[in-house]
């Protein structure tokens, strides 16, 4: 037990370059010292009186070996226990022990917990119990992220981000929130393997492995986030018609019905007055596939008073049905869209990454750098199958992105979307230019 200040632990402690010198309580008895340890742990002490180190050597040229503390006085209120506690070990000692208790047998650290592995070791083999292996790698860095405990706490401190499971956040249950899929992360890590440099990985890679993923195992399903109304004028005004959807173009997960009506939503970027050339979608005069449906003509614009485009008349061909011509004629557009009268209104989260720079924690300070649009809530029109879907369930919104329902907020008849991932795969491009490494 010593009875040193931190000041002076830190003097006698020396340098790398000089041996310590020995704390003059060093030499307590056996007595003495498990009276003032217990004294300690019975509150009697303020912070920083007394503090319980392990007896090794001051002259060690491992300085983590000089006499190390193990325990301290902390009067705190904690978070689980309350105020049961005023003493706490100190992480070098519960490390090892938390560990042989769980029965852990490798230990994987950062490389800066190689200098403490000796102390790793002696504290185990002097208790003489199970004696887990510690080995060290470098850090996984991530572009457009932070991975610092330090930094992630200021993220919720400054209301930066709600929350560790903020779907932004960069922790385990943030990326589960967001809909990131445990097969995604095993891809991701097994392709960047363990090294013991220190590198930085695209976060483009991940989405990569989550898209590889998701699209595979996702059920597709119909949603339009910025809607624009669409008109079919010689469609009968009381008619529904019903379409057979499959969940998914190529894995067996079944179908569902998606009902069709004289008034739809389109999404506002599948339309343009003045289309550019090469587009495809619709416009005045333009015939496209509404998908699984038929083929539509824009016939009229109507437009608010302040000029924007407010709602589309068009035709529909009933020969069309399910989504081709007996005539044999070809349209190149097909669009996604949602029966106005059916339509299931939704919150829909779009998520983007949090930080506008490939690597925020080199920045003086990274807050500065803060990606203003990293979250944009939307008001979505979603097919009526989407009313009850269970938290957390996977699938892609049709020419939209990946999406899954959150976990938290998502109620019975009124679903709340995260999007996971866009459908546009940048690692592709990354891939292509560095010639498929």
């Amino acid at each position: 037990m010593d009875s040193l200040s931190a000041e002076e632990i830190r003097k006698h402690r020396g340098t790398l370059k000089e041996p310590g010198t020995n704390s003059p309580y060093r030499d307590r008895s056996v007595a003495e010292n498990l009276d003032l340890f217990r004294r300690m742990r019975a509150g009697e002490f303020p912070d920083g009186a007394h503090i319980l180190r392990a007896k090794i050597d001051m002259a060690s040229p491992n300085v983590v070996l000089r006499d190390p503390a193990i325990y301290r006085i902390k009067h705190v209120h904690h978070h689980r226990t309350g105020d049961a506690w005023c003493i706490y070990p100190m992480y070098d000692f519960a490390h090892c022990l938390s560990d042989s208790i769980e029965g852990v047998t490798h230990s994987i650290c950062t490389l800066e917990f190689e200098n403490n592995r000796p102390l790793y070791d002696w504290i185990l083999d002097e208790l003489g119990v199970f004696h887990p292996q510690q080995i060290e790698f470098a850090r996984l860095n991530i572009t457009n992220t932070v991975l610092s405990k330090r930094k992630l706490i200021q993220l919720l401190t400054e209301g930066i981000t709600t929350g560790w499971d903020d779907p932004r956040m960069p922790t385990l249950s943030g990326i589960r929130r967001r809909g990131y899929t445990p097969a995604a992360l095993r891809d991701f890590c097994e392709r960047i393997g363990v090294a013991r440099c220190d590198n930085m990985v695209e976060f483009a890679l991940l989405e990569h492995c989550v898209r590889e993923d998701l699209n595979a195992s996702a059920p597709r399903a119909m949603a339009v986030l910025n809607p624009l109304k669409v008109v079919i004028e010689n469609y009968p005004q009381d008619q529904v018609d019903e379409f057979d959807f499959p969940w998914h173009p190529e894995a067996d997960m079944g179908s569902r019905k998606v009902p069709f009506s004289k008034v739809l939503f389109i999404e506002q970027d599948d339309f343009r007055e003045v289309p550019p050339k090469g587009y495809h979608r619709l416009y005045p005069g333009n015939e496209v596939r509404l998908r699984y449906s038929y083929y539509i003509t824009c016939t009229d614009v109507l437009k608010d008073e302040a000029g924007n485009v407010s709602e589309l008349r068009c035709t529909y061909d009933p020969e069309s049905r399910g989504g081709s011509s007996p005539d044999g004629r070809k349209v190149k557009g097909t669009l996604h869209w949602v029966s106005a009268a059916h339509a299931l209104d939704a919150e829909v989260r779009l998520y983007d990454q949090l930080f506008t720079k490939p690597n925020p924690g080199a920045e003086e300070d990274f807050t500065s750098c803060i990606n203003p649009d990293s979250l944009t809530v939307v008001r979505g029109k979603l097919e009526p199958a989407l009313a009850n879907v269970e938290p957390g369930w996977h699938c892609q919104f049709e020419r939209l992105g990946y999406f899954c329902a959150d976990e938290k907020d998502t109620k019975p008849g009124a679903p709340v979307f995260n999007r996971t991932a866009t459908l546009r795969d940048t690692w592709g491009k990354i891939e292509k230019k560095q010639g498929g490494r």
